[in-house]
């Protein structure tokens, strides 16, 4: 239930934060009460809405999530826990790049299975080429607890949107939550045909085709720069898929906008 002092546009973030979190369980990119999406909280700088801790992520509602500064400290009475280590990661991104309204990160098996392949991400889908040299890395260094790391996250993000974590998953991010979602289902579907031609390519004597440079980049501009009637990330697609959610809800099951 919507709390008396929750802004309209506090709400509405909320909502869409929610829904994000199902539309990922509902993909099977969770992990279990693990992982993370973050958002910022609109008119409240340095304070930000993450998930409770120890709920699964269809269990999540907009009323459930909690809000926390930039240390994951609990910034409201709530009943929930949230996993302050866990934010280290959300928190280097939110504090050095103030255009990732959302952050989102998961251990999904193809995500996991391409962050260790020397190159990560090959144009080898269409899925794939908005990618196309706009991947970033980072080393792995152990559980992500250590504040220390933070500035080295940062720094490897850079200005880009999707970062491999070495050995770990991966971190997408987007000026709204639609944007940071379709970055992730892009990403996925790309990681997931790439693991499929790798395997069924194994052992053939001729490798798998690979686009030349020039129509790679020609592709990912087209993406980039919303040549035709291409447009951002999760503009067209996150209201569907918020009509999606409703008409999916199970009877009896905490509705996600609650």
């Amino acid at each position: 239930m919507r709390a008396s002092h929750i802004s309209d546009a506090e709400w509405q973030a909320r909502v869409d934060l929610a829904a994000c979190y199902r539309l990922v369980a509902q993909l099977g990119l969770d992990d279990m009460i693990y992982n993370h999406i973050s958002m910022r909280v609109p008119g409240r700088d340095g304070e930000f809405l993450l998930n409770p801790y120890g709920l699964l992520f269809e269990e999540i509602t907009a009323s459930s999530l909690v809000r926390i500064d930039l240390q994951g400290r609990k910034l409201e009475d709530s009943p929930y826990e949230v996993n302050a280590a866990a934010f280290v990661i959300h928190g280097a991104i939110h504090e050095s790049r103030h255009d990732a309204l959302c952050v989102l990160h998961t251990h999904s098996d193809a995500s996991v299975a391409v962050s260790a392949q020397p190159h990560g991400l090959l144009p080898l889908s269409q899925f794939a080429m908005r990618f196309y040299q706009r991947q970033a890395f980072h080393a792995y260094e152990g559980v992500a607890i250590d504040l220390d790391e933070q500035t080295r996250l940062a720094r490897d993000f850079g200005d880009h949107t999707v970062m491999l974590l070495r050995n770990h998953g991966l971190l997408t991010v987007g000026r709204t939550v639609g944007e940071a979602f379709m970055q992730l289902y892009y990403f996925e579907r790309a990681a997931r045909i790439q693991l499929q031609l790798q395997a069924s390519s194994a052992g053939l004597p001729s490798p798998m085709l690979m686009p030349s440079h020039q129509t790679c980049e020609k592709a990912a501009r087209q993406f980039h720069e919303q040549h035709g009637d291409i447009l951002a990330a999760g503009q067209r697609e996150w209201p569907a898929l918020l009509r999606k959610l409703r008409r999916d809800e199970k009877p009896g099951f905490e509705p996600f906008d609650s």
